[in-house]
C-alpha cells in the first residue's frame, strides 16, 4: 500500500522539490498552498503524513495543527513542520500545538525523506 503525503506549502519551488523527492521514494504526494483549505485537503486526501509550513495564507500552520488535533478523526495524523521560523519559540509552539517533528528551513533533502519515512512507519 502506498503511503500518502500531503504537503501544505505556499512556496511553489519547495512544493515541487518535495514532491519530486518523495515521489521518487514511492510516496503518493498531493499538495495545497493555502492554510484556509488545508484541513479540507486533509479530509479529501486522507494522508498518512502531513508536511506543513507555518507561514501560510489563510490560516497559519500552528492553527491548522491545533484544529487537526482537536478533531477526533485527525488527532493522530503524523505532522512534520517545515518552517523558516526556526527560533526556539517557534519550535516549542509547534510541539505544544501537537506537531510530531519540526525541521527548520533550509533543510536537507535526505533529512526530510528520512523524517517522512519515520513518521509513516
Amino acid at each position: 500500500m502506498t503511503t500518502k503525503v500531503l504537503i501544505v506549502e505556499d512556496e511553489l519551488n519547495i512544493t515541487e522539490s518535495l514532491t519530486f523527492l518523495l515521489s521518487r521514494e514511492g510516496f503518493e504526494v498531493t499538495s495545497c498552498a493555502d492554510g484556509a483549505v488545508a484541513i479540507q485537503s486533509v479530509d479529501d486526501t486522507a494522508p498518512d503524513v502531513l508536511i506543513l509550513d507555518v507561514m501560510l495564507p489563510g490560516l497559519d500552520g500552528f492553527e491548522i495543527i491545533r484544529r487537526l488535533r482537536a478533531d477526533g478523526e485527525h488527532r493522530n495524523l503524523p505532522i512534520l513542520v517545515l518552517s523558516a521560523k526556526g527560533q526556539r519559540r517557534d519550535r516549542m509552539t509547534a510541539e505544544t500545538s501537537g506537531a510530531d517533528m519540526f525541521m527548520p528551513k533550509p533543510f536537507s533533502n535526505s533529512e526530510v525523506v528520512d523524517a517522512v519515512k519515520k513518521l509513516a512507519g
